[in-house]
């Protein structure tokens, strides 16, 4: 059974974007290494209702939540996830298939 890290993020501040892409160019290798495999991660967004508009949807597969949780706890991620903080409001949840 596969889970599944999914998370939208809202650009507010677009003078943060250069600190954002430098999160989104660190955070794939690091998320990779803990056999997370990139679903989709796009702006390419057409919003179906006026109360949620993400600028940018990631989803990520991993082979367990267990994963997830060791990814997100990791120093390597913990190294890196300030960029994302500092940048860019987000949302994220966990989703495992049944």
């Amino acid at each position: 059974m596969s889970a599944y890290f999914i998370v939208n993020t809202k650009i507010s501040d677009l003078s943060k974007r250069k600190q954002y892409d430098e999160y989104i160019v660190k955070v794939k290798p690091i998320a990779e290494s803990f056999g997370g495999r990139y679903i989709v991660r796009s702006e390419q967004i057409t919003a179906l209702s006026d109360s949620w508009k993400p600028d940018r949807v990631i989803v990520i597969e991993f082979a367990s939540k267990a994963q997830i949780l060791a990814w997100l706890s990791s120093p390597q991620y913990k190294e890196v996830s300030s960029l994302r903080v500092n940048s860019v409001e987000s949302e994220a949840i966990i989703i495992e298939e049944d």
